[in-house]
């Protein structure tokens, strides 16, 4: 089989990356090929559903082009700097630039042992591929930037965790692997060659229109911090929580990479986490924009050595951009709460508007995307504010703040259905609710059953159209379905 590859990150010096070939499988079969992408991308899908397609996807064989890397990287974990982690599960077959002219990664997770895998086995197990490829694809059709799923495969050999898996391999797309913690690899041995190589080729590839100002990595260090902004805020919006924000999850094209311990929220609540391994709620649903800034701290310290000539005026610039990002954050988040609430335009009082909104969300453990929806048909009509209310434990929450809510909505000369019909362009009815994950996952793993995950991608390919015959799937989860602790699955 022969791809489009264009491969450049595997030009780049050989301490950037080891090269390595994907494991063999005993009996790989195809569970899913994403064809929309794969026509996106220039790719055959009917050739890669095939079963020669199956064994390149599960790394049994090496399309022509490919140039198979694991990519280097170090990264700060909860808080703790390991100076060599890498790519230990995951083999970067090549780079395929699609018909909409855009470069991306193409990457097989779970493909075997490369010399980054740390003792592990560099494999992957079922349940956290289909978790991926879900997550990964419901963010897509959502808006919110991410990496993407092109295919999953089973491998027909266990992996062995807490207990023995089916194993599988996902395609994962990306616009790059790259990540603060590439870059914090390379500072943290001093290599200032590699750095200013790294950040001349992650500026090209990502923010071109920046190349030329005559100091890449200030640009780099700009456009990075306003591209993690802006996609924090788009988390927020949806009920997302990434679970493991550490530095090698950050990318710096400011996609969500990593689909590991992530969920999304039922009821809304500042403080929750799934994470079973975020004992202390690092990475809890609103922390994140705080973590999100401190990473940026961190690739502003590694690439200091780029920045000025002098130490102090490199503090100084790395600081300032930095500190952008509160300002930057906020902006994004008001212009997601403004559009969620439908205020078409700005007002100066409208975060306390919405500010107030979430802590009456969170004291009466209101579902978060429930609530947005239906609050569309009361934009439309007022008479909806009834089932509204009955959300809250306290009906009177929504109601006294509702008051508030249409005396700012007058003040905007809006048609109540246009209004409606916009909202329900950013408030979404079906999100990937984690108990529906946990149970396709169950079916997969327990009965070969794929029926369930077929649905739910399925449905939420289209997150913002009511599908009434799929209504179920937007419902949130009785008492005993609802999941606490969600796991990495590495």
């Amino acid at each position: 089989m022969k791809l489009p590859f264009d491969n450049t990150y595997a030009r780049l010096p050989d301490r950037f990356h080891a090269r390595v070939s994907p494991a063999r499988v005993r009996a790989p079969r195809i569970v899913k090929v994403n064809r929309a992408l794969a026509e996106v991308l220039g790719l055959d899908a009917e050739q890669l559903a095939s079963a020669e397609g199956a064994e390149v996807l599960a790394g049994n064989a090496l399309a022509e082009g490919a140039e198979p890397i694991a990519l280097a990287y170090a990264g700060h974990q909860f808080g703790s700097f390991v100076s060599q982690l890498g790519d230990g599960r995951a083999i970067l077959l090549g780079e395929v630039v699609g018909r909409d002219g855009k470069r991306r990664d193409l990457q097989l997770k779970g493909a075997g042992r490369t010399p980054f895998s740390r003792g592990g086995d560099g494999r992957a197990a079922l349940g956290p591929v289909l978790r991926e490829y879900v997550v990964s694809e419901a963010m897509a059709a959502l808006g919110v930037p991410t990496t993407r799923a092109l295919a999953a495969v089973t491998t027909g050999e266990p992996v062995y965790r807490e207990e023995v898996l089916p194993g599988a391999v996902l395609t994962r797309v990306a616009a790059s692997h790259i990540r603060v913690g590439t870059f914090q690899f390379f500072a943290a041995r001093g290599d200032r060659e590699a750095l200013a190589t790294l950040a001349s080729y992650a500026l090209s590839r990502h923010y071109p229109e920046a190349v030329g100002s005559g100091n890449d990595a200030l640009a780099l260090l700009e456009r990075v911090v306003d591209a993690q902004a802006t996609l924090v805020a788009r988390w927020l919006g949806v009920g997302f929580v990434h679970g493991v924000m550490n530095t090698d999850n950050t990318s710096i094209s400011g996609e969500t990479i990593d689909y590991g311990p992530c969920a999304f929220l039922d009821e809304y609540d500042p403080a929750k986490k799934f994470s079973s391994i975020d004992r202390g709620g690092r990475y809890a649903f609103g922390n994140q924009p705080r973590i999100a800034q401190w990473n940026m701290a961190r690739l502003a310290e590694a690439l200091l050595p780029l920045l000025a000539e002098g130490e102090e005026e490199s503090i100084r610039l790395a600081t300032e951009r930095v500190e952008r990002f509160s300002a930057l954050f906020v902006a994004a988040h008001e212009r997601v709460l403004r559009a969620k609430l439908g205020l078409a335009r700005e007002e100066e009082g409208d975060l306390a508007l919405a500010a107030d909104l979430l802590e009456r969300l969170a004291s009466n453990g209101v579902d978060y995307t429930v609530f947005f929806r239906r609050l569309c048909a009361s934009a439309a009509d007022p008479a909806a504010d009834t089932q509204v209310a009955a959300l809250f434990a306290e009906p009177g929450a929504f109601r006294d703040w509702a008051e508030s809510w249409r005396r700012r909505l007058a003040r905007e000369d809006v048609d109540g259905e246009a209004r409606a019909s916009a909202m329900r362009l950013v408030n979404p009815a079906f999100i990937p609710r984690n108990h529906r994950i946990e149970a396709l996952i169950q079916a997969a793993v327990l009965r070969d059953d794929f029926e369930p995950f077929e649905t739910l991608v399925r449905v939420l390919g289209r997150p913002y159209d009511d599908q009434p015959e799929s209504a179920h799937l937007g419902e949130p989860p009785q008492l005993d379905e609802r999941v606490q602790y969600t796991f990495c699955g590495t």
